[in-house]
C-alpha cells in the first residue's frame, strides 16, 4: 500500500469455529478507497466483518480501525463506522421514521436532514412498520441509516441482496461518490463481481477461510490470465503453474498467474491465453478437474 494511510488493518486474524476457521488474515485498506471483499459462501467474509466489529473474539492476530484497537477502543471505533449487514436486522414494530430516531442517538455526527433526503430518494416510507417492508427495503433501509451518520469506515455485507439491477447500480455510482473526499473508505463483501469490476479499488479474495490475495483491482487484472489447450496441460511438470483448473471434452482450461513460466514449457501455438476477468479468478482457483463448466457459462 505504500505510504498510503490505512484506515483499516488486519494483521494474521485468526478465528476457529466447529468446521471452519479463518486462519492467519491480513491486509490493510488505505484511507479514501473502496475495497472489494469476494469468496464463495463460507469463505469467512461475514466472520471477517464481524471480527472487525467485535461481533466476535479472536483467537489470534489484531485489528486495528482509524489507528484504534478494535476490541480496546470499541466505543469509539463503532461511532465512526456504518454497517450494513446482509440480513437486516431492526426491530419490526417500530415504524421507518422511529427506528431511525432511535439509531441517531448512538451517532453524535447523525444527519436528521441528509437521513430525510435519502429515505426519500430510496422510496422509504418514513411511517411503514419494518417488519411490513420486503428483503430489498429493508436492505435500502440500513443503507440508508449507514449512509446518515457521517461513517468514515462503510463495512457492507452482500449490501446488493435483495436490491433491483437500476438501483444497484445507482448504490455504486453513490459509492464512488462518497469516497471522492478522501475522507470514507468502504469494504464492500459481495458475491456479485461485475459490481466490483466498476467500483473497486483493491480486491481481497478469500477462500476456505484463507486468504488468497489482497492487491489493487488493475495489479489483479494485469497478473491472470485463463489459458486453453489440450491435456498437456495437465503434465506433472505444467498443472503446479495453474492455480485452478476445469477439463471438458473440448480441452483444457486453467488459471495462472504465472505466464512467462507456462510459455517457457507449452509450445506457443498448443494453448490460447487471455486475460482472466475478476469472475474467472474466483470462479477457477482452487478447482482441480471436471468441475461446473457448465453453470459458469463458458463453451470454449
Amino acid at each position: 500500500m505504500g505510504s498510503l494511510k490505512p484506515v483499516l488493518e488486519v494483521l494474521n486474524v485468526t478465528k476457529a469455529y466447529e468446521g471452519f476457521t479463518l486462519r492467519d488474515v491480513s491486509f490493510c485498506l488505505p484511507q479514501g478507497y473502496i475495497m472489494g471483499l469476494i469468496g464463495h459462501n463460507g469463505a469467512g467474509k461475514t466472520t471477517l466483518l464481524s471480527s472487525i466489529l467485535n461481533l466476535v473474539r479472536l483467537d489470534a492476530g489484531e485489528i486495528r480501525v482509524f489507528g484504534l484497537d478494535h476490541r480496546r477502543e470499541e466505543v469509539a471505533v463503532r461511532s465512526r463506522i456504518g454497517f450494513v449487514h446482509e440480513v437486516p436486522t431492526f426491530f419490526s414494530s417500530l415504524s421507518v421514521e422511529r427506528a431511525a430516531a432511535m439509531i441517531a442517538t448512538f451517532y453524535p455526527t447523525w444527519d436528521e436532514a441528509g437521513f430525510r433526503e435519502t429515505a426519500a430518494e430510496f422510496e422509504l416510507t418514513r411511517g411503514k412498520k419494518l417488519g411490513h417492508l420486503s428483503q430489498g427495503m429493508r436492505m435500502r433501509f440500513a443503507l440508508a441509516v449507514a449512509l446518515s451518520h457521517r461513517a468514515e469506515l462503510l463495512l457492507l455485507d452482500e449490501p446488493s441482496s435483495g436490491l433491483d439491477p437500476a438501483f444497484r447500480r445507482g448504490l455504486l455510482e453513490r459509492l464512488s461518490g462518497i469516497i471522492e473526499g478522501g475522507r470514507t473508505s468502504v469494504l464492500f463483501s459481495t458475491h456479485i463481481t461485475s459490481d466490483l469490476d466498476r467500483i473497486a479499488d483493491f480486491v481481497t479474495f478469500l477462500r476456505q477461510g484463507r486468504l488468497v490475495f489482497s492487491t489493487t483491482r488493475e495489479e489483479l487484472l494485469e497478473r491472470w490470465f485463463l489459458v486453453k489447450g489440450g491435456p498437456e496441460l495437465l503434465g506433472a511438470d505444467i498443472r503446479p503453474l495453474f492455480a485452478g483448473v476445469v477439463t471438458a471434452e473440448y480441452g483444457v482450461t486453467g488459471l495462472t498467474e504465472k505466464l512467462p513460466e507456462l510459455r517457457g514449457q507449452v509450445a506457443e501455438g498448443a494453448m490460447v491465453v487471455e486475460p482472466a476477468t475478476l469472475e474467472d479468478v474466483v470462479f477457477y482457483t482452487g478447482r482441480t478437474g471436471k468441475e461446473g463448466m457448465r453453470l459458469h457459462g463458458r463453451s470454449s
